[in-house]
């Protein structure tokens, strides 16, 4: 798979060119484009309905497309017959809800993946586990199951699940939503360490300081488009009225 370079010669890890998705007669993005560079960090805002985890969705081929293309990690999404299980190698995602195993350990739902996936052996396997746990904080709950942990473990469990696999972008839908402050600003630091660490995220998100503090690019959605894309300058001098409006309902 060849690398698709950007006019500054940095490696294009993500591209939509000219999305669209319908769900029955409603047209749910109109003709997005995007394209997330290596190590980058992008928000995705925008209000409820506007497209944005639709357009998360599609990248990781759980919403097929009904017009345009997308590439991640050289894997051309939008063609039939993708290789949905080396797509899913490359890219992981974490939803609002955790989705842990309740019947499982922490360790064990972390190890799953890597074991039956690629067959990582179970000690080699244990070791990537406590190694991913120990990077949201939660080796000292290695043992335990999710019902003994708080909302914001259980979702720092569900990143270091996703880590386990070693994916070279990191999507993440709302993963805060459902979390009280304190919470959120505990899976916030994950995300952010890994900012750091020079992941490729694409993170739907309404935590607007979060994002402002974090991503290299924010794109503002609306009506099923990208209606405005900048860097953190734009949540402070927006240049359409869509935007501002936006940011004003978010205060």
């Amino acid at each position: 798979m060849h690398s698709v370079m950007d006019e500054i010669g940095r490696e294009v890890v993500v591209s939509l060119k000219d999305v669209h998705k319908k769900f029955g007669n409603t047209e749910v993005l109109r003709g997005v484009s995007m394209d997330v560079v290596k190590g980058e960090v992008v928000a995705i805002i925008g209000k409820s309905g506007s497209g944005k985890s639709t357009a998360l969705r599609c990248m990781d081929l759980l919403e097929s497309i009904n017009g345009g293309t997308i590439t991640v990690c050289g894997h051309e999404v939008h063609r039939p017959g993708v290789d949905l299980k080396s797509l899913r190698l490359d890219i992981g995602i974490v939803f609002q809800s955790y989705n842990l195993f309740p019947h499982l350990t922490i360790e064990e739902n972390v190890m799953l993946a890597p074991t039956a996936v690629k067959k990582i052996p179970r000690k080699e396997a244990r070791d990537l586990a406590h190694r991913v746990l120990g990077q949201v904080g939660l080796i000292d709950k290695a043992r335990q199951y999710p019902e003994h942990l708080s909302g914001g473990q259980q979702q720092r469990a569900a990143i270091a699940r996703s880590l386990a696999m070693e994916p070279k972008v990191m999507l993440f839908d709302e993963v805060t939503s459902a979390l009280d402050p304190q919470l959120t600003g505990e899976v916030l630091r994950v995300i952010e360490d890994l900012a750091t660490k020079g992941m490729t995220m694409i993170m739907v998100t309404h935590e607007m300081n979060f994002a402002r503090k974090i991503a290299d690019t924010i794109i503002f959605m609306n009506e099923g488009k990208v209606w405005e894309k900048g860097g953190a300058s734009i949540l402070t001098n927006p240049h359409t009225p869509e935007l501002r409006e936006f940011l004003q309902n978010e205060l």
